[in-house]
């Protein structure tokens, strides 16, 4: 029997010897093109080796992402997508149908619990005293100024791209399965004691340049916009 479309969707057949973190990190570098991801659960038990969950917030983002990445060639083995037999736990708080399972109850009484012990500290002495406020969160989020581009001449077409503002994490297989997509994809190269940046080649510059484009910004991480430049000839 076919299982309705819903945010979630199962993948399995995934190589069993991949880290827990590094595979879901990849899995977000490759499905967050689809849309907006909640939540990856990849399970390292012996019953859930070698299968995820993806949480979109859109069905059709679930939906877009099945029919693209069915399988798709992913750490040497060819993933199988389908659609969760059951909205995720977050899903499901969001329709109002979430009913707690076991011991989650006591568990959620216990965050709450946290919640109202952190609310209650006292202000910062900085904050009694008149001083400076602190910075707002969303300003650790920008690029610093030697990233943002600003006064960056343009380098002519090249078959060759110039990646930025990678996160640490990166990995060559990592950038491989998002630029891989594109036709005339060549090779992925790191640069030896520099996790922040890397170059992509690919067969010719038409080539290249539909790549940066479609990618130019893309988060790796939540906190990492990727910067694309062709690299100086």
């Amino acid at each position: 029997m076919d299982i309705r479309p819903n945010n979630t969707i199962y993948i399995n057949n995934l190589n069993e010897k991949v880290k827990k973190e590094e595979l879901k990190k990849s899995l977000y570098a490759i499905f967050s093109q689809f849309g907006q991801i909640l939540d990856i659960v990849a399970l390292k038990t012996l019953k859930m080796r070698g299968q995820a969950f993806v949480i979109f917030k859109e069905v059709q983002s679930a939906t877009n992402a099945l029919r693209a990445m069915q399988g798709f060639p992913f750490y040497d083995k060819n993933m199988k997508i389908a659609y969760a037999k059951s909205d995720s736990d977050i899903i499901a708080k969001m329709k109002g149908t979430y009913k707690e399972r076991g011991n989650k109850k006591r568990e959620e009484e216990k965050k709450k619990k946290k919640t109202k012990d952190v609310k209650t500290v006292t202000p910062t002495p900085a904050a009694k005293s008149g001083g400076p406020a602190a910075p707002h969160p969303a300003l650790f989020n920008q690029p610093p100024p030697s990233q943002t581009g600003v006064g960056v001449p343009e380098q002519p077409p090249n078959q060759i791209l110039f990646l930025t503002n990678l996160p640490d994490e990166t990995s060559e297989m990592m950038l491989s399965m998002l630029f891989t997509q594109f036709p005339g994809f060549k090779e992925v190269r790191l640069v030896p004691g520099r996790h922040d940046i890397a170059f992509v080649e690919f067969e010719n510059e038409m080539q290249s340049a539909a790549a940066k484009d479609a990618l130019q910004g893309f988060k790796i991480t939540p906190t990492h916009a990727m910067k694309i430049a062709f690299a100086k000839k």
